[in-house]
């Protein structure tokens, strides 16, 4: 909520995960899901998987391999404290999702776990944490499967506000995503420029972070290259702008022609 009336309310962080794979007649496919149209926020849009950290999301040295919050600090552009609260929600939320989970036994890869969905059930109705998870499986988070991409912030003019980490990962031999979740309708996999025609036909709908996002996806021609890209990317917090004519209020992104003369935010009327 918002502190005061007019005030922009705090960006609640949250992490969502470009899942990639290799098309079967070659180039790159992200998956993608259509929330829920009723959903208080991005009701109706189509995303990448993902949510709010929760305050189950710490990072416990001895079930984590590669790198350290330390360094996703660094290439998150925030304290250490944050950017392993960032990736543990990504790799939970993902796992909830979409069943990909981005953990393994220590001396070994990521494969397919027995009694998945029950643990994911666990998950989703809060019965037990990701932490309490690896523990009772002995596994660890396989935080070097993951690259940072990006941070978006939402505008200071919306009632609910994420600074939401954009991290990469490719979906591990032997798992798949599904579309086993209550918070969309539809979840599949997508090129890049077929998500991007269907936006442009009106088909699905898409947030000014998510096709900014496939815009620079499509850019790579398999998961390979995105993922090999994806560390020499230069992460700062991206809040976009807005760009108001009359009653019509529209997104402005960097690189846009009209972002050096959008307001940096527009003030909230009442409270949020």
């Amino acid at each position: 909520m918002a502190q005061s009336s007019g005030e922009p309310v705090v960006p609640r962080p949250a992490a969502t995960v470009l899942l990639v794979r290799d098309a079967p007649d070659g180039g790159l496919e992200v998956f993608l899901q259509r929330r829920v149209s009723g959903m208080a926020f991005a009701g109706g849009m189509t995303v990448f998987p993902g949510g709010g950290v929760s305050s189950s999301d710490v990072p416990d040295p001895t079930r984590w391999r590669g790198p350290s919050p330390a360094e996703w600090g660094r290439r998150l552009d925030c304290e250490p404290e944050l950017a392993g609260s960032f990736v543990q929600a990504a790799i939970r939320e993902t796992f909830e999702e979409c069943g990909v989970l981005l953990a393994g036994a220590a001396d070994g890869p990521p494969v397919p776990l027995p009694d998945a969905e029950r643990w994911r059930d666990d998950l989703n109705e809060r019965r037990r944490t990701l932490g309490e998870l690896l523990v009772d499986h002995d596994l660890v988070l396989r935080t070097d499967l993951l690259e940072g991409w990006a941070r978006w912030i939402t505008p200071p003019a919306n009632p609910r506000r994420y600074d939401t980490a954009f991290l990469i990962a490719r979906v591990p031999d032997g798992q798949r995503a599904d579309d086993r979740t209550t918070e969309a309708v539809e979840a599949r996999w997508w090129t890049p420029a077929n998500a991007l025609r269907a936006y442009e036909g009106l088909e699905i709908e898409l947030m000014a972070p998510t096709l900014r996002t496939l815009q620079e996806l499509g850019e790579h021609g398999s998961a390979g290259d995105a993922l090999t890209a994806a560390p020499g990317r230069s992460i700062t917090p991206v809040i976009p702008r807005v760009r108001r004519e009359g009653s019509s209020v529209s997104v402005v992104l960097p690189g846009d022609p009209d972002w050096e003369t959008a307001a940096d935010h527009l003030t909230p009327k009442g409270p949020a």
